[in-house]
């Protein structure tokens, strides 16, 4: 029988500090302990306080959920709990999400998880999905998956280029804010995509990254907004994100006013 040497807390947060660019003398000073403690809990000499744990994963912006496995690491329970949107303890959350996208029709609006697994959606978003192929909107739905692959949003982006350069940034910082690796093999998937436009610089100028999009209705642009929840204390909420469309020109405008309210009603765009 293998076993696997599971790293203790001090290797984990090391990591973390590292990530960050951190010296140890720094982030002692920012944590308000010694840098002699902290060298001892990195080298797994002094196993830290859950205190400690904490206060060292505030200030190195640690995920929830990795803050969880640094206590069980250390010996400690794990703090912050995990629940699924359908639990009761949920229900505002919940409530609130239903609200959100409700509220943001006709203008596409999505909710995506720490892997940008689509979670829940408006009717909208039939605008961006018609024509894409089926085996891609069958649950789980990667969000950047469907948007970058060969039978998905690509063909029908007009400035893939620019487009897909932004995406995979956004993955890119994510990877470093989060060293997932599941993320890690994303990055790896879409970035082999083919594409024949090149990732285009986005001008210094730009307000916003535009995404033109053709469809039957014509040239529609879009750009967009994420919302995340202030200071959660649920594993799960902590990695919810609103991705909210809104039209770039009063064109775009116009026809999603006319086409969506007519359409949505008569579509179901995701196997339930």
């Amino acid at each position: 029988m293998t076993t696997v040497d599971t790293p203790h807390a001090g290797a984990l947060l090391r990591a973390w500090r590292e990530r960050r660019g951190l010296s140890q003398l720094t982030l002692a000073h920012t944590a308000g302990i010694s840098s002699r403690h902290l060298s001892f809990v990195e080298t797994g000499r002094s196993r830290p306080s859950r205190a400690t744990v904490l206060k060292l994963s505030d200030r190195l912006d640690i995920p929830l959920r990795e803050r969880n496995t640094i206590l069980v690491a250390a010996g400690h329970a794990p703090v912050y709990p995990e629940h699924h949107l359908g639990d009761m303890p949920m229900a505002a959350i919940s409530d609130a999400i239903t609200r959100i996208l409700s509220s943001h029709h006709p203008f596409p609006a999505l909710v995506v998880d720490r892997h940008w697994t689509m979670v829940d959606s408006n009717d909208a978003v039939g605008v961006f999905v018609e024509g894409c192929a089926p085996e891609l909107l069958e649950p789980p739905i990667n969000v950047l998956r469907l948007t970058l692959h060969p039978r998905g949003l690509a063909p029908r982006i007009v400035d893939l280029g620019q487009w897909r350069g932004h995406l995979l940034a956004r993955l890119q910082h994510q990877i470093g804010a989060t060293a997932d690796p599941v993320l890690l093999r994303l990055y790896d998937e879409l970035a082999g995509y083919p594409c024949d436009d090149p990732v285009e610089e986005i001008e210094p100028h730009s307000l916003v990254v535009p995404m033109r999009l053709r469809t039957e209705a014509g040239e529609l642009s879009f750009f967009s907004t994420t919302t995340l929840f202030g200071t959660p204390l649920d594993v799960t909420v902590s990695e919810l994100a609103i991705e909210a469309f809104y039209p770039a020109d009063e064109a775009t405008a116009r026809v999603l006013n006319r086409i969506v309210i007519a359409e949505s009603a008569d579509h179901e765009w995701f196997p339930r």
